[in-house]
């Protein structure tokens, strides 16, 4: 994939034209005070060295390679020399009359490139500094040297804000596209292996599921390859230096046969570790659906995104679970189910309730608030745990 423009590239044009622009403003004051300046000379090698900087720095600020923090600051230095050296062009009348220095506009234009390149701070700091070079050349303070120097400042904050715009922009674009394309190499790899691989683990889990013996363990085995594989290639692309995951995407991977799943087209995003228990979860009622419910049983995940709740459901259509059975098996020292499911949904301060009897199936629908996920409770090991 090619790499995203840079989107403050619009901006270094502009500068570039600025510098012209007020190059020719200067070019055409210096032809016409020429013949009154105290050193006419000097102010001749003032304006040549502005041609040849201005040349110099166009062509560099035309690569993204010469867009150089190093480069800008260098601009800082030459801009405010040359502005300097005018003191020694100009006679007393003129600075005092407030007559334009060889320099004049084209000053402005290193406020621009600080801008451009360090966002608002260093537009502000460049202004700033242009401004006082200006106060400490006149020596005096009226009218026009603070409408100046507001001038100076708004451009470095303007352009700077508008510089960190577009470069979160190109961030965020970027992003965007990497991840369509990882997604679309995920879907690409999903129909390859489903038309494949998968197909083979389904039968294996499932044939041999009805031989029994060893062959039962093998699919017990092929049915954990089948589930992870189908876990890394529909789980999208994690956002670099992001915490939040997709649920949906993570709930696809259960798909399969005698499992089905239904989730929002859109993404449902939670933060990863909320993701990663929610999965697990889901992953011990289907162990449960596997162990009890028999070969023949069908299982139905279905996820809900309400706003500000999310709903988790796992049915099945096996004979249920007889009343008091869960009572014994927590006499027994079974904690599997209050473990496993509804202790890490409490663990977020969701709530989790169980509906089945015998011969109607089982059904586990777990509600979480987004608040809840995003702040889990400190001290959550002190809450009550349920019944079972």
């Amino acid at each position: 994939m090619e790499a995203v423009p840079d989107g403050r590239i619009p901006l270094w044009r502009a500068h570039n034209g600025l510098r012209v622009m007020t190059l020719i403003y200067a070019f055409v004051w210096f032809l016409v005070m020429l013949p009154d300046y105290r050193e006419p000379v000097l102010g001749s090698v003032i304006m040549a060295s502005m041609v040849a900087w201005t040349a110099f720095t166009i062509w560099r600020y035309s690569k993204p390679s010469g867009r150089t923090k190093r480069l800008v600051l260098l601009d800082q230095f030459v801009t405010t020399g040359l502005f300097g050296l005018c003191y020694f062009v100009l006679t007393e009348h003129q600075l005092e009359q407030g007559l334009p220095t060889v320099v004049t506009m084209w000053h402005a234009s290193m406020v621009t490139a600080a801008a451009v390149r360090c966002g608002m701070p260093g537009g502000f700091v460049s202004g700033a500094a242009a401004a006082s070079a200006n106060f400490a050349m006149r020596g005096y303070i009226d009218p026009n040297m603070w409408m100046d120097t507001a001038l100076h400042l708004v451009i470095g904050l303007l352009l700077g804000l508008a510089s960190e715009t577009a470069k979160r922009s190109t961030q965020r674009l970027a992003r965007a596209l990497r991840a369509e394309a990882a997604t679309a190499e995920r879907e690409r790899l999903a129909r390859d292996i489903h038309d494949s691989v998968l197909q083979v683990l389904a039968r294996v889990r499932r044939r041999g599921g009805e031989l029994g013996g060893e062959a039962a363990e093998l699919a017990t085995m092929a049915g954990e390859q089948e589930t992870a594989l189908r876990a890394l290639v529909s789980t999208g692309p994690a956002e670099r230096g992001g915490t939040s995951t997709d649920l949906a995407a993570r709930l696809r991977a259960f798909e399969g046969t005698g499992v089905n799943v239904s989730v929002p087209a859109t993404e449902v995003t939670l933060p990863a570790e909320t993701v990663t228990t929610l999965y697990s979860v889901t992953s011990e009622a289907l162990q449960n659906v596997a162990e009890h419910a028999g070969p023949e049983a069908h299982a139905w995940i279905l996820l809900e995104d309400l706003g500000s709740e999310i709903v988790l459901s796992v049915r099945d259509n096996g004979p249920g679970i007889p009343e008091g059975r869960l009572e014994e098996a927590v006499a027994a020292g079974r904690m599997g189910v209050a473990q496993s499911i509804r202790g890490r949904v409490e663990s977020l301060g969701g709530t989790v309730t169980l509906d089945t009897s015998a011969g109607e199936g089982t059904e586990w629908e777990i509600h979480l608030t987004r608040a809840d996920s995003r702040d889990r409770a400190v001290h959550s090991g002190a809450r009550e745990r349920g019944n079972y």
